[in-house]
């Protein structure tokens, strides 16, 4: 037989197990739903029933409840200069001569002194003018300028010799020197005749798509013919008075 004061601390202990919930029962969603409690006015019965992983449903007996694993970041994905969904980087493609055949530069000039004639074993100064020149266009599916710049004139000079220079000449008077004066670019003829004359200027190639320029090997030409260069022979004789004094004079 249980005394007063007994009885009442019971009775505490009952209201406060009714009252407040066990550990892990409600308080977590892996035993809402699972937990019984009974009370019979004298005792307070406690109990829960799950599922267990490879058993069938209902089997009772403790249960160890595991946290839900932490959610898998993906992988990031490479990126390149442009890191944007949908979004791809594509790099400018590698250029080659044969690339450039819609692109042509411009076809030097051509001249010489005296014009268009020289004397035999003297000097004939051979010029030709070529300048830089920018292309703008479209280049496999890409905007794109190109640039030629002349690095070298080949000269033809049509007596079965050429040579080549690194610049296409300059006449005697911007030197400044006399006339028949040796040059980078005159050529001495030994025999008269006329000799067809021709210059092939080699460009430098580069390519610009936006990022700055870049080169193209070899060498794109352009060349120019025409020039007709009558080489004659000079004789010197004493005369006893001048062209200007008497113009039926020899040689005059």
């Amino acid at each position: 037989m249980l005394s007063g004061v007994e009885i009442a601390a019971l009775a505490a202990l009952v209201v406060g197990l009714v009252t407040t919930p066990a550990p892990g029962c409600g308080s977590s969603t892996i035993w809402q739903n699972a937990c019984t409690v009974s009370n019979s006015g004298t005792s307070v019965d406690l109990g829960a029933s799950a599922t267990r992983p490879g058993g069938s449903g209902g089997t009772t007996g403790p249960v160890t409840a595991v946290p839900p694993a932490a959610p898998t970041e993906p992988a990031p994905t490479p990126c390149g200069p442009i890191c944007r969904p949908g979004y791809s980087v594509e790099s400018p493609p590698d250029v080659t001569l044969a690339d450039l055949a819609s692109f042509v530069p411009a076809r030097p000039l051509l001249s010489g002194e005296p014009a268009g004639f020289g004397v035999v074993g003297m000097p004939t100064n051979l010029v030709a003018a070529a300048s830089e020149q920018w292309m703008p266009g479209t280049l496999l599916g890409w905007d794109v300028v190109v640039r030629f710049v002349p690095v070298g004139f080949v000269f033809d000079h049509g007596d079965g010799t050429s040579a080549r220079s690194d610049t296409g000449g300059r006449p005697w008077a911007s030197i400044p020197a006399a006339q028949f004066t040796p040059t980078d670019t005159s050529h001495v003829y030994r025999e008269r005749g006329t000799y067809a004359v021709g210059v092939t200027v080699q460009y430098a190639a580069s390519v610009d798509f936006g990022g700055g320029w870049r080169p193209v090997a070899g060498y794109v030409t352009s060349t120019t013919g025409g020039y007709d260069v009558q080489v004659v022979e000079v004789s010197t004789a004493l005369v006893e008075r001048s062209c200007a004094e008497d113009p039926t004079g020899p040689g005059c």
